[in-house]
This record gives structure tokens, C-alpha cells and sequence, in this order.
């Protein structure tokens, strides 16, 4: 039994990033400014674009994609139902219907399942990039491309994760011709973090100047800078935008954070794996799918329970576990079984029995880079005695 809890995450900030807020803190500048432009040039060339817009969260950026490519009522945007209800939420927004899909054994949406629900209302498919691993997006892009489609990627889990060897985000994974934007989160919990915040990537300059005026009251481009000597007190609104533009405060974490970006990551898989090696043989459960040309950035370490091998449900499960003093938690509720996605849209149980059936077996175990091997192998160790304790 452990003697301290140890939550399911936790963010490692250094001095280096303190330093920088303070920094930024003295100059006076806390608003949008010279830190949040240094912060996209650094991501951009991170991830291999050609334009990089930071938000105030993944949300918003999601929000902004939709609202640059003119989605709006009577418009269907397609949408896994195995994700955050932030992907759907930003297509209700627009007063648009969002059109939920199965996932695959890897969490991920499949490129059949979206083939299927295109219609001729449908304006954009939204793929999510589960837990850290890419979806695959060679097959995504194809069915995009076929019908004409936008994609807008909700990479809230995969700032660092490649797919083919290329970082997700980067202009050469997308084919030429088709319009994509990549949105990623800095959320306290992700594998990078702003306190709050996001970013946008693409590759295309008029997408980017269009969504660049929305996320800051759709005012004339370079408005932030109005209060230097470089600008000037005049801008026009050209479309009716929003205020989702990042701080200096926040680009001051992210600044940092990016270096050291690839070593939370290595951080991760390391522990990942000593949790795959500690499962193996335990027959209760299975362990994350690993696609062998999409490196898996483990925001998420996912564990199935499988089901019928333990007397105990997941609730169960995870009260044991907190019991010995182990944080977990569940990714998540297939949207289209919240109450209002129900209730306003007609989505039953059974309409997506994949996510449904993962649903009801997921617990995701603690996994951050702070965290030592001998807090992995507690959550190991009460994992096996757990299902040592509870099998049929």
C-alpha cells in the first residue's frame, strides 16, 4: 500500500519556465505579444509548417477551424463519438449537427466509418487522435480528398506524435489540394502544458489568415499590435470573431515546455512500457494497441479490462485502486450517450457498439513524466492484485 496518493497527472514546470513568466511579467506585456509570436515560430518549425496560430485552448482553435471554413445550420460535420465532448460542443456552437462514428481497436476513427456518414450536408470531418496515438491519417485524408472535404484534426493528445515519421500537424502529411488544420492542446494535463491553451497548424495561408482574424474579434491583421510603436490605432472588423488569442503569460510556459517536449516524451513511453511488461501475462487485461508507423506519445495509457474476467465492474475497479491510494480515471463517455447529445439528437445505446464496449472497460492509469518506477510498479502491483483478488 502506498503512503501517499498519487494522482493520474501532474505537470512538470521548471525554473526555466517560471523565469520566463516572470520575464514576461516585468515587461508588461502579459497579453498577446512578442512571446506568443516566438512561441508559434518555434512550434511551426517543431512541427513542420507553414503557419502555426495559438489560441486560448484546443477548443477554441477547433471552434475557430470550423467557423473559417463557413460551417453553420443544416451543415453535418463528422465526429468520432469516442472523445472529449469539446469536439462535438464546437459544432453545436455553430448551430451545425454533429455526426458521431465508431472507433477501431486502437481507439481511433477508421476511414470506412467516416466514408459511410458523409452526406450531402456534411462540411468537414474532424478525426480525433486518441490518447497520443495518430489515427490513420493516409486513409483519412484519401476519403477527404475523394469528396472534397476539409479535415480538421483534433490533436488535443498528439502535440509530439508522428505518423510515417513525420510529426502530426506538418504540411507534407496532408495531400496537396486539401484543406487541413491541426488543432493541439496545452491543457495542465497534456504532454506539453500552457496552464491553458492551444494551437492551429496548417498549410494553407488564406485558411490561416481566415482563422487568424476569428480568434481575435475579427479584427485586420496584426491588430495585437496596436499598442506598439510598430502599430496603429486603426483596424477594421471583417468578420464578427471571437477572443481566443493566447496570452504572453502562457507562451511563456510554452516557449520552454516545446524544448523539452521530446524528453517528456521519452519519459513516457519508458514508463508505458515497464507498464506493458508488468500487464503481460495478467489475463484480466489488455494493454494499449501500438500501430508500428505511428510512434504512440502515451498522453493516455489505456487499460481494458476484459470482459467477463473479473467479478467487478470498471467503477469498481477504480475505487479499489483508490483505495491504494492510486489516481485513474475513464476516456471517456462516448459522447452520443450524454444527455443532451441524446435527447436533442436521437443517439441510442447500441448505435456505436465498438466505443460503447470500450467504454464500459477503459480505466486510464497514471502516466506523467514526474512519475518514478516505483510509482509505476505500485499501480502495477495493485493492478495484478486487484484482478488476482476480484477473477472469475
Amino acid at each position: 500500500m502506498r503512503s501517499s496518493f498519487l494522482p493520474f497527472s501532474l505537470p512538470t514546470i521548471g525554473e526555466e519556465e517560471i523565469a520566463e513568466v516572470v520575464d514576461a511579467l516585468r515587461s508588461g506585456w502579459v497579453t498577446t505579444g512578442p512571446r506568443t509570436k516566438q512561441f508559434e515560430e518555434q512550434l511551426a518549425a517543431y512541427a513542420g509548417t507553414s503557419h502555426a496560430l495559438a489560441v486560448s485552448s484546443c477548443t477554441a482553435g477547433l471552434h475557430i477551424a470550423l467557423s473559417a471554413l463557413g460551417v453553420g445550420p443544416g451543415d453535418e460535420v463528422i465526429v468520432p463519438t469516442l472523445t472529449f465532448c469539446a469536439t462535438a460542443n464546437v459544432v453545436v456552437h455553430l448551430g451545425a449537427r454533429p455526426v458521431f462514428v465508431d472507433v477501431a481497436e486502437d481507439f481511433n476513427v477508421a476511414a470506412p466509418a467516416i466514408e459511410a456518414a458523409i452526406t450531402p450536408r456534411t462540411k468537414a470531418i474532424m478525426p480525433v487522435h486518441f490518447g497520443g496515438q495518430a489515427c490513420d491519417l493516409d486513409s483519412v485524408y484519401a476519403v477527404a480528398a475523394r469528396h472534397g472535404l476539409p479535415v480538421v484534426e483534433d490533436a488535443a493528445h498528439a502535440i509530439g506524435s508522428t505518423y510515417r515519421g513525420t510529426h502530426i500537424g506538418a504540411d507534407s502529411l496532408a495531400p496537396a489540394g486539401l484543406r487541413r488544420a491541426t488543432v493541439f492542446s496545452f491543457y495542465a494535463t497534456k504532454n506539453m502544458t500552457t496552464g491553458e491553451g492551444g494551437m492551429i497548424t496548417t498549410g494553407d495561408a488564406e485558411f490561416a489568415d481566415r482563422m487568424r482574424l476569428y480568434s481575435l474579434h475579427g479584427m485586420s491583421r496584426d491588430a495585437w499590435k496596436r499598442y506598439t510603436s510598430a502599430g496603429s490605432w486603426f483596424y477594421e472588423v471583417v468578420v464578427p470573431g471571437y477572443k481566443d488569442n493566447m496570452t504572453d503569460i502562457q507562451a511563456s510556459l510554452g516557449i520552454h515546455q516545446l524544448r523539452k517536449l521530446d524528453g517528456f516524451i521519452a519519459a513516457r513511453q519508458r514508463l508505458a512500457r515497464r507498464y506493458d511488461q508488468g500487464f503481460a501475462g495478467v489475463a484480466e487485461v489488455a494493454t494499449p494497441l501500438v500501430c508500428g508507423h505511428r510512434n504512440h506519445i502515451y498522453h493516455l495509457y489505456v487499460l481494458r479490462l476484459l470482459s467477463g474476467r473479473l467479478s467487478i465492474d470498471r467503477g469498481q475497479f477504480i475505487e479499489e485502486l483508490k483505495v491504494r491510494n492510486i489516481g485513474a480515471s475513464v476516456h471517456f463517455i462516448p459522447v452520443h450517450m450524454h444527455p443532451y447529445y441524446r435527447d436533442t439528437f436521437g443517439y441510442r445505446r447500441g448505435a456505436f457498439p465498438v466505443a460503447e464496449a470500450m467504454y464500459e472497460e477503459i480505466v486510464s492509469l497514471p502516466l506523467f513524466p514526474r512519475m518514478s518506477e516505483q510509482d509505476a510498479d505500485d499501480v502495477i502491483g495493485a493492478v495484478r492484485e486487484i484482478c488476482a483478488q476480484h477473477t472469475h
